[in-house]
């Protein structure tokens, strides 16, 4: 009696489950997708339209009762590791049970950390935004991005998200922002670095400031005068330009920032407005105007008066001289003869008898004149000739002629002589 009553309250204990959970895939990483089954391993007890439900640490997941002997979930992460197993209902409402199965879902390590920087290239102006943006080339679950700045690894800021990208922003960087920067990134594996990244902030240049460096209080000819140019604010290099009444007079570079000076051996034409420009490539500032009085020495006014006098005479005789060349050649032009005119002067007459040949004063003489136009239109000369003969014996009749060929008694007055080709040649005037 005893045998058989332990027997009845033993069976049902002792009974198998029926129920098998089956996972797949078998291999489970964060992001995958996990499908259940549970089995019915009592075939020839099969119930009819039995209920199933799966349970995660004992819990129910999903619907609570459902025909469906399968459960599928989307992607699994590694906080979806637990202790898994389903039952089945019957019509009858009995409840079979699977057993209980330990399921991992393994991470995958993070890889291929990279930082970028916005914008690219890590050169911005003061008072603009930086984006420090973390990148992983893999990894699941939950990630940790860390971002270091320096040699020393000063931490900046810790985002913990379950996305492969993290962005670390500075509002507004000042210069004293400029150095290397880097990030990590840890999914439980182990952090993981990036390569190191520079960042440069520039700052613009300041409106500079020229200033003059004289060895005494009024700048004389000759004396050296040292121009100073020097932007107050600025990230090097940083290029100066200095300028004379607007013309650029000098440039010069700053590699290590600062100013910059030249000197100047000062004449009297160095007097005027001086200014000078800074630019270092995030705009030109240029410096207010400032002006220059050289003063010339006495001795140096008498010498410069002397020199502009003399200058000034040297120029104007030679105008006069142009002008007057210029008057003569239109002269010439204007009063030459053509070829078709001929020199109309009569040829010398012979000479002629006096009248007086019979009287008793020799000494008397009868002038002849003569006009002689020469070719020139409003030019007419007189040629006048005085003639005296005395009463000679038979054998001497001809006239005395001096040695030279020139009759004595003939008078020239302004007589121009016209040759063929139209050139002058004055005769004295000869008695």
């Amino acid at each position: 009696m005893l045998p058989r009553l332990l027997l009845l309250i033993c069976a049902p204990l002792c009974e198998p489950t029926g129920l098998l959970l089956r996972v797949s895939p078998y291999w489970l990483v964060d992001g995958s997708p996990m499908t259940l089954t549970c089995v019915n391993l009592l075939r020839q007890r099969r119930p009819a339209q039995p209920q199933f439900r799966f349970l995660k640490d004992d819990r129910a997941l999903g619907l609570d009762w459902d025909h469906s002997s399968q459960y599928q979930v989307a992607a699994v992460w590694s906080e979806d590791s637990g202790f898994y197993s389903c039952e089945m209902r019957t019509a009858a409402h009995r409840v079979i049970k699977s057993k209980r199965m330990r399921i991992d879902i393994q991470r995958v390590p993070v890889h291929n950390v990279s930082l970028e920087t916005q914008p690219a290239g890590g050169h911005l102006a003061e008072g603009q935004t930086l984006v420090l943006a973390c990148l992983v080339g893999g990894g699941t679950g939950d990630i940790s991005f860390l971002w270091y700045r320096g040699a020393l690894g000063l931490n900046l800021e810790t985002k913990t998200q379950r996305s492969l990208s993290a962005k670390f922003e500075i509002p507004a960087v000042r210069e004293s922002d400029s150095d290397q920067y880097y990030c990590a990134a840890n999914n439980g594996y182990g952090p993981r670095l990036s390569g190191l990244v520079s960042v440069t902030v520039t700052v613009p240049a300041s409106r500079p400031v020229l200033t003059f460096r004289a060895p005494g209080a009024q700048a004389l000819v000759g004396d050296t005068v040292e121009l100073h140019c020097e932007a107050q604010t600025g990230s090097p290099p940083i290029l100066y330009r200095f300028y004379h009444n607007g013309v650029t007079l000098r440039n010069s570079s700053a590699p290590s920032g600062g100013g910059v000076s030249f000197n100047l051996s000062l004449t009297a034409e160095h007097s005027g407005n001086y200014s000078c420009e800074a630019d270092n490539g995030m705009g030109a500032q240029r410096s207010e105007v400032v002006p220059l009085s050289v003063t010339v020495p006495k001795e140096d006014k008498i010498e410069l008066t002397t020199v502009v006098v003399v200058e000034g005479l040297f120029g104007i005789l030679g105008l006069l001289t142009a002008v007057l060349l210029i008057c003569c050649w239109c002269k010439r032009k204007i009063g030459r003869p053509s070829a078709k005119d001929s020199v109309r002067s009569p040829p010398r007459p012979p000479l002629r008898e006096s009248t007086y040949l019979n009287t008793t004063s020799p000494e008397q003489r009868q002038p002849i004149y003569e006009n002689v136009n020469v070719g020139r239109r409003d030019e007419v000369y007189s040629l006048a000739y005085c003639m005296q003969q005395e009463w000679q014996p038979a054998t001497a009749e001809r006239l005395r002629t001096p040695a030279n060929g020139q009759d004595p008694s003939v008078i020239y007055s302004g007589v121009i002589k016209v040759d063929i080709m139209g050139e002058d040649e004055d005769y004295e005037d000869a008695m």
